[in-house]
């Protein structure tokens, strides 16, 4: 089948890269640079480019782009997509998208489905693209009550030829609080974290704890700003939640409070081991 995509940046490249190398299907590409579109067309990750009024060909369209701007794409161009054919987003976000575009595409007769690959680097861009992206990583759905099944199964199919290890299936709401728990206050933190001024003052002492807690703080900010935005309430809660626990930690340690500060810790060491049990694997 004809598969659009837009946006060729690191996910849309990966999921071009990914379908050239596992399936026959012709990939089309959509992108206002230039030069990425070049670089897409001399790697063969796409078989052609395209520009918005082709998008009538497609069976499906990935839309690889922040939520506004994925929103506002599916707005301008909801008669151009083909009657029947499928329209997907591949956002961090997906109240504020699905909301935004599902209603739109349904009375067009076009299918939307909010999706969104649990895969990625800190660096941006199609240089960092990969064939392999999703190997065995999670692909979140978050069809409505209006996705036909068909819809679910075709996209779940799809997701398996380019290597990803399960299909989750949830309600937007419930993709967004995770998603604000175990992605966007990672972020947060990480970002925060090295705003220290200790953070120059390191060399030789670090070891892998910082690197693990550091390492997302080197993010794409246009894209992180507008995936928080986006999911404003809920990561708030996370925000206020951890706030309110750091402030456990400063009080008992200014009050030199060793055996609260020791059931703080154990608390939270348990918490940890009763995770390990519940997701059944070590590395999480």
């Amino acid at each position: 089948m004809n598969i659009a995509v837009v946006g060729l940046g690191l996910i849309g490249g990966s999921f071009c890269k990914a379908l050239k190398a596992n399936t026959f299907h012709h990939i089309m590409g959509l992108d206002t640079d230039k030069e990425t579109v070049k670089k897409a067309l001399e790697q063969g990750a796409i078989d052609e480019e395209i520009d918005e009024s082709r998008l009538s060909e497609a069976n499906l369209t990935i839309i690889a782009l922040y939520p506004v701007p994925t929103v506002e794409f599916v707005k301008r161009n909801a008669d151009r997509f083909k009657k029947g054919s499928i329209v997907i987003d591949v956002g961090g976000v997906k109240g504020y998208v699905v909301r935004n575009s599902s209603p739109v595409l349904d009375e067009k007769g076009v299918y939307f489905l909010g999706t969104h690959p649990m895969a990625g680097t800190e660096n941006s861009g199609f240089d960092y693209s990969r064939a392999d992206m999703f190997v065995k990583a999670s692909y979140i759905l978050t069809p409505t009550e209006t996705t036909p099944q068909i819809v679910i199964d075709l996209v779940t199919t799809l997701g398996s030829c380019m290597g990803f290890g399960q299909v989750v299936i949830a309600t937007p709401e419930q993709h967004d609080a995770n998603i604000a728990y175990t992605s966007q206050l990672a972020h947060v933190v990480s970002n925060a974290y090295v705003k220290s001024p200790s953070l120059f003052r390191a060399d030789g002492f670090s070891a892998g704890s910082f690197l693990d807690l550091t390492r997302v703080a080197k993010l794409n900010e246009e894209m992180w700003s507008s995936l928080f935005l986006c999911n404003k309430e809920a990561l708030l809660f996370e925000i206020n939640t951890i706030i309110e626990k750091l402030t456990e930690y400063r009080n008992a340690m200014v009050n030199d409070d060793k055996p609260t500060l020791k059931a703080l810790l154990k608390d939270g060491r348990e918490l940890k081991e009763k995770s390990l049990e519940f997701y059944g694997q070590e590395k999480r």
